[in-house]
């Protein structure tokens, strides 16, 4: 009943167009007022304490270093290395466009901020040399999805925060994911511009010109090495690592690459600020919510829902995806994983999902969910690159993300893909 009193609260005051922070904290005041007034003096408190975490500090750093990055030239290093990647098989720039998101993904920790950097630079081009607009802004958001999946995640910092799950094994429950995603999608890619004249006339490669290109590009690519193997390894925290990244970041973008200026520094900070204080605000009223849920014992009344279903171990797996994959079509990110974790991690755990493969269930889901309209972060970042309806950026993309739900299936019924990893190195 306190679910549904909630659910029901959050409906309404999102459908009057309140913020959706403050949607969840509303719908949470109006539940205690009505059903237990005295616990509403715990409300200040539960608001701090969800935003008050060391861990979070990650959070905003990550989104600088990849702030940082963008400005200081990296993305465009990255991608001129992408084209010699895909040389050798004659590919061309829908290839190069997957191939710099995995690149990408591995410093910014961001889906939205992958489709912006590259898609302002690769869909402009990639239309130049033939690709349809449909096409070329397809690739870009549906490939995007790996920034939040492959190490470092924002959204896996925050799952973290919410499970108590190690950051860095959440880290390489996603590397495997990430991983399936890029190389199918590399491959479906390849198939359908082969099929549809997109790829470029073969050239002469040259052996000097490649040295200076990789001498060059060099530096972005150690980038997300040096994050993943701090914090895989336990040589730092992942805020620590957070904090080295930006350091790394203005040595590279100021003394290396001497792109990045004061201007560009101050707006990285500016952006950073507003999105991690969007995020901080979501936190501290979804504390609340989780608090209101797990007192009412919500939890282990859906875990015990879903045990009472004469269903095999498999087949719920399967209907708990097709949840997160509905939930994730209407509500962002953030919201989603601080709204189902706290409910849906003890029906995984009763049903022998750990919380790494859960977090990586979970993360894969929600990144589809941001190229799935309406709310589709990563359509809209698109549409203000390339002026497309929304749903016409959705059908260019919707073979791509075929992917993503084959590897979501697969890290749903193979554990081992989201565990092994993890387990290698000690977690």
């Amino acid at each position: 009943m306190a679910m549904l009193y909630l659910l029901a609260g959050l409906i309404v005051f999102a459908l009057i167009g309140v913020p959706l922070a403050f949607s969840i904290g509303a719908s949470c005041v109006s539940y205690l007022a009505t059903q237990a007034p005295g616990l509403l003096i715990n409300i200040p408190q539960k608001i701090w304490g969800g935003a008050y975490s060391q861990l979070m500090i990650a959070m905003p750093m990550f989104m600088l270093a990849g702030e940082l990055m963008n400005a200081g030239g990296i993305t465009k290093r990255i991608i001129d290395l992408c084209l010699y990647f895909v040389r050798p098989i004659r590919g061309g720039l829908g290839e190069v466009n997957v191939f710099a998101s995995m690149i990408f993904g591995g410093i910014s920790g961001s889906s939205v901020a992958d489709t912006s950097a590259l898609g302002s630079i690769l869909i402009p081009s990639m239309e130049r040399l033939g690709y349809p607009p449909k096409v070329a802004a397809g690739i870009t958001v549906a490939s995007s999805t790996m920034g939040m999946i492959i190490p470092p995640s924002i959204p896996m910092i925050i799952f973290a925060m919410v499970s108590g799950a190690s950051v860095g094994g959440l880290f390489m429950a996603g590397a495997i994911p990430g991983l399936l995603i890029g190389v199918s999608q590399t491959v479906l890619v390849f198939i359908i511009s082969r099929r549809n004249g997109y790829h470029p006339a073969k050239t002469t490669f040259v052996f000097g010109d490649f040295v200076k290109t990789a001498l060059v590009g060099l530096p972005a690519m150690l980038m997300p090495v040096f994050i993943v193997v701090t914090v895989a390894f336990g040589i730092c925290t992942a805020t620590e690592s957070a904090g080295l990244a930006v350091l790394y970041a203005l040595v590279v973008g100021i003394f290396l690459y001497r792109e990045l200026k004061w201007k560009h520094i101050l707006l990285a900070l500016r952006k950073t600020f507003i999105a991690s204080a969007t995020i901080m605000i979501i936190i501290g009223f979804t504390n609340i919510f989780t608090w209101i849920l797990t007192m009412r014992q919500v939890p282990l009344q859906v875990a015990a829902f879903f045990q009472g279903l004469s269903l095999p171990t498999w087949a719920i797996l399967l209907i708990l995806d097709l949840l997160i994959l509905l939930i994730g079509t209407f509500i962002d990110v953030s919201p989603a994983i601080l709204l189902l974790a706290p409910i849906l991690l003890p029906v995984m755990q009763n049903l022998g999902v750990g919380a790494l493969q859960f977090g990586a269930i979970l993360i894969t889901g929600m990144a589809i969910g941001l190229v799935t309209p309406p709310v589709g972060m990563c359509l809209n970042a698109c549409t203000k690159i390339n002026r497309m309806p929304v749903i016409e950026i959705f059908k260019g993309a919707a073979p791509y993300l075929a992917c993503n739900v084959v590897v979501l299936i697969a890290i749903t019924l193979i554990p081992q893909l989201t565990t092994w990893l993890p387990s290698v190195l000690g977690y």
